[in-house]
């Protein structure tokens, strides 16, 4: 199949977030790749410094949304390209350069799609989407649809995901001999181990909210009494309410010591994708299966973030999770299954057909 080649094409040019080159070479491949399968150029946009990739109408009822960029170093996965049976492995090639090109040949055949679908590839996704959050914003504002081309979950579409927050608390203490006058030093190993506790205790499994300490760091030597102590904490949450409630907490934090310092930076970065935005979409994919008598393809709700979630806080209807059938993205592993391509380049067209129809 062609889609196999440009796969391999397209995860054999690595991308780092982190590497802005590899990200520009991935894009210009990526629009080269669309010349042979699209009946429109695509153009590589230059969004707040970074690259992204565009194809179809400017103003479009319905996005088809992705991101080019990978979590892997160069050459930090290797080999770049394998295949064993069904199995396609290399880096990116699950999250979500499968994905990626499943939305372009699903929209190749449709007449006028250009008209009023864009297919939008960023390149910053996996660190945040800094730069390319508003222009997630802003086209998901006039848009009908957002369908995003994130990897499914065995198959299943996501109808929810978790909002994200992510904090650095650092203490400033004083520093002392630790055998000598520990009394004149402030503690900060200690004033970060009681703020650990704090932290801890505001998880909610009520909404999914889990608050979890990850980096910890404190002292200079084995003698000294600590003078700094830093510790990072990555939040995530169905719901945005509760976002903001450990958000408010985490930033009204105390140190326990009257002349200790405590510096807290960071809040929330994505808010959740909430069922209520998905729920319209996800209805309407599975009648258009029924109606074409195919299976169900299921729906899941998940702890990772996209590029979906803006989409829905900007008020648009979004479909997560309509990429590739694989496993182990971020993981030494990641693969996909190669027979699933045709089908899941069917699903979507059959679909963007029906949500063009209206």
């Amino acid at each position: 199949m062609a889609i196999i080649d440009d796969l391999q094409a397209l995860v054999e040019c690595q991308s780092p977030t982190e590497d802005l080159a590899a990200c520009r070479a991935v894009v210009e491949l990526a629009a080269k790749i669309a010349l042979g399968v699209l009946p429109n150029p695509a153009q590589i946009m230059e969004e707040n410094g970074r690259p992204v990739f565009w194809w179809g109408a400017k103003n479009p009822k319905i996005v088809l949304l992705a991101h080019l960029d990978t979590v892997w170093p160069q050459d930090s996965y290797l080999p770049l390209w394998k295949i064993e049976g069904d199995i396609a492995k290399g880096p990116g090639i699950f999250d979500m350069k499968a994905g990626f090109l499943q939305a372009m040949y699903a929209v190749a055949d449709i007449p006028g799609a250009s008209d009023s679908v864009a297919l939008i590839a960023t390149t910053d996704e996996e660190t945040g989407s800094h730069t390319s959050r508003a222009l997630i914003e802003r086209i998901a504002k006039g848009a009908q649809a957002v369908l995003v081309l994130e990897s499914s979950l065995n198959g299943k579409v996501k109808t929810g995901r978790k909002g994200t927050a992510m904090y650095a608390i650092t203490i400033h203490g004083r520093a002392s001999h630790a055998g000598l006058e520990p009394e004149k030093g402030i503690n900060a190993s200690s004033e970060i181990a009681t703020i650990l506790a704090q932290v801890i205790a505001l998880e909610n499994p009520e909404h999914g909210t889990t608050v979890v300490p990850t980096t910890m760091h404190s002292g200079t030597t084995t003698n000294t009494v600590p003078a700094k102590a830093t510790l990072d904490i990555d939040v995530r949450s169905f719901s945005q309410a509760e976002l903001m409630r450990v958000d408010a907490t985490v930033k009204s934090l105390k140190a326990s010591h009257p002349e200790a310092r405590i510096e807290v930076t960071g809040g929330i970065n994505r808010p959740p994708l909430e069922p209520a935005s998905t729920a319209a979409l996800y209805q309407k994919l599975e009648a258009t299966l029924a109606k074409a008598g195919l299976p169900p393809v299921g729906s899941a709700s998940v702890g990772g973030a996209s590029d979906g979630n803006f989409a829905a806080a900007a008020g648009a209807p979004t479909l997560d999770g309509l990429g590739a059938v694989g496993d182990g993205a971020h993981a030494p592993h990641e693969q996909i299954s190669l027979s699933s391509i045709p089908a899941r380049v069917s699903m979507l067209n059959l679909f963007i057909k029906e949500l063009l129809s209206v």
